[in-house]
């Protein structure tokens, strides 16, 4: 589904930031922005969003100085959305300085405007070993009622902010808590703390359930578990071993992510991947990485997983899969992908692998909900997730 751009990378994360509108974005924002941008060029990417986030990140400080609280809060969330956009391109090894500052930047404008709903959003380091994981808790009202609660766990490039514009408001205008929070190779975690991705996420997501059984205001019995795009693995991942997960989400679900990527390469490479043989792995990633979506796929992962080449990426990957833990989720578990992903990674197979009540759909381009995460229709996911979820979640 085309949108702006002939480029499907660039197009793709155009959409991506169009779903976050209103509070995220505001189209014709965006068509401005695009304008400014030559496809391939990811500094002209960069300073497109760049500036324009810096625009509404001023005009939020004189709104606030002014007193027009709601105004500074919805530029601050738009700066916030734009930062994050800006420096998806670059979001690779060797890190470049524009990322940690485009980083920094939308945490920041996140957290002001955070201050500024009539319900704050409360900003969180969750402990995990011997540090902490970013994150924030959102109620719908400021009681302490305890309430049935989601978890959201995000993919590869997401950040928890970032949850709060594609997930946390439908969640919140059913009646649910909300906690988003960034793992082990997402957003802070990685950027700030340069903790790598881990395979067994049900260690990342055991901490943040002991935090949430602290609080008078989570029902420890209604603690759903959702995880979108890389999340799609991650959450099911975390349900096959957490057993105090009520249910779980697996939006843009995966099974096999392993078996996936080793069928992008011949049998020579594959054998060059099992023998490290780099005079063969060198010029055929160089090769690969001359397509903008591969350079972004491999660059993106090389960070994420802490890898310094590649193949050294591709061999860390190979612990990534369901295959053997789905009989494992005892919870009612929602399969969910879009008919038009290019990352689509085998939602079927995961749901014919579950031995727990389970559901799954297929979401379709004819109802404006086929591309990843079903972005530019969320509501559509919505509606269908949610039914499905309320009833289990009821009291």
């Amino acid at each position: 589904m085309r949108i702006y751009f002939d480029d499907p990378e660039y197009d793709g994360q155009f959409l991506r930031t169009l779903d976050h509108a209103p509070l995220g974005a505001q189209i014709g924002e965006a068509w401005a922005i695009a304008a400014a941008i030559r496809v391939g060029d990811a500094a002209s990417w960069y300073n497109a969003w760049s500036s324009y986030a810096d625009r509404l990140y001023d005009l939020a400080v004189k709104s606030h100085a002014a007193g027009h609280w709601v105004s500074a809060r919805n530029a601050f969330l738009r700066a916030s959305n734009y930062y994050r956009t800006a420096y998806i391109f670059m979001f690779a090894l060797p890190i470049d300085p524009r990322v940690i500052e485009g980083y920094e930047k939308q945490t920041d404008s996140f957290q002001k405007a955070a201050a500024l709903f009539e319900q704050p959003i409360e900003i969180l380091k969750i402990p995990y070993q011997n540090t902490t994981l970013p994150g924030y808790f959102i109620k719908p009202d400021a009681s302490n009622t305890a309430r049935k609660t989601l978890l959201c766990t995000g993919g590869y490039d997401d950040t928890c902010e970032e949850l709060f514009f594609s997930t946390a408001g439908g969640a919140l205008e059913r009646g649910y808590n909300v906690l988003i929070f960034d793992g082990p190779g997402q957003g802070g975690a990685l950027v700030m703390q340069k903790l790598p991705m881990r395979a067994d996420w049900e260690n990342v997501v055991t901490p943040v359930v002991d935090y949430l059984l602290k609080r008078p205001d989570v029902d420890s019995a209604r603690i759903a578990l959702y995880g979108g795009s890389f999340g799609g693995y991650l959450a099911p991942r975390a349900a096959a071993f957490e057993h105090r997960i009520a249910a779980c989400i697996g939006d843009a679900a995966l099974f096999d992510p392993a078996a996936l990527a080793n069928k992008m390469f011949p049998p020579e490479i594959t054998n060059a991947l099992a023998n490290n043989d780099v005079a063969v792995l060198e010029p055929f990633f160089n090769k690969l990485q001359e397509d903008t979506t591969q350079r972004f796929i491999l660059g993106r992962g090389m960070w994420v997983h802490g890898a310094s080449t590649p193949w050294e990426y591709f061999k860390m990957f190979q612990a990534y899969s369901l295959a053997d833990v789905a009989k494992n989720i005892r919870c009612p578990t929602f399969v969910s992908e879009a008919e038009n992903d290019r990352r689509r990674g085998g939602g079927k197979d995961l749901y014919n692998a579950l031995r727990c009540p389970k559901d799954y759909v297929l979401f379709r381009a004819s109802e404006g909900a086929g591309e990843h995460c079903e972005a530019g229709a969320r509501e559509v996911f919505f509606q269908k997730m949610f039914g499905w979820l309320d009833p289990i979640m009821a009291t």
